[in-house]
């Protein structure tokens, strides 16, 4: 049995912004599998709320979590069910004000149908940007107290990425997020960096304090730019 993250010790406090940045393959998706119970710990524990989450069900400890990753989930049906899935009673109220605050209500307005149009089943009659806006709508409905976010820019242009990121920032207000980073310009503002390469976490520490050590972040920050 191979051990993949070694000896983390951290405390996220409640309304902090926490990222999780590292090559490919460094482990930041591994946090993110421990905090969702994916599977747990072989040694010492996560607590939420100072209560150990092995002592939790899956789907009430799932239920505290909204997430919007890379890899955008959207089904058959409606944009209007796709918006409000994780809040079935949703009114179209509540609906069409996280359409605006995610910056997806004027083209949804532009379709025929509104938010009466049937996605595809795989999503192919809208591009990757705007389901990825919907994506940031769903999590903005359901409104969990923390929140789960795998760099959701990658794929998608200049213009569609401001206003992705512009959502983010409405998304995250008040919540305990934590933010798998590729793009290192977008996490700056973090209240923790842990930087994680092979398996360990190398370094943590604010934007700052990291640049400052010029260590394994400072490389990997300016490498990115040059």
């Amino acid at each position: 049995m191979k051990t993949i993250i070694h000896d983390l010790t951290m405390k996220a406090d409640a309304g902090r912004l926490i990222a999780i940045v590292g090559p490919t393959g460094a482990g930041k998706t591994t946090i993110i599998n421990l905090l969702m119970r994916f599977y747990d710990v072989n040694d010492g524990a996560i607590r939420v709320d100072g209560t150990d989450v092995r002592d939790c069900t899956r789907k009430s400890l799932r239920s505290a979590y909204a997430m919007v990753l890379q890899d955008t989930w959207v089904f058959r049906g409606t944009i209007f069910d796709n918006i409000a899935y994780g809040k079935p009673d949703a009114t179209m109220e509540e609906v069409v004000a996280v359409a605006k605050a995610a910056h997806i209500h004027p083209f949804i307005m532009r379709l025929p149908q509104g938010y009466q149009t049937v996605i595809s089943e795989d999503g192919g009659n809208i591009s990757k940007g705007q389901k990825q806006l919907l994506t940031i709508a769903r999590a903005m409905l359901y409104d969990a107290r923390m929140l789960i976010l795998d760099e959701a820019t990658s794929n998608v242009d200049t213009s569609t990425e401001r206003e992705i990121q512009h959502a983010m920032r409405k998304l995250m207000e008040g919540k305990t997020c934590f933010v798998i980073a590729h793009r290192l310009s977008t996490i700056q503002h973090a209240d923790l960096i842990l930087v994680l390469n092979e398996g360990d976490v190398v370094e943590q520490g604010t934007h700052t304090s990291l640049m400052a050590k010029k260590g394994f972040y400072y490389r990997l920050y300016r490498s990115q730019f040059e």
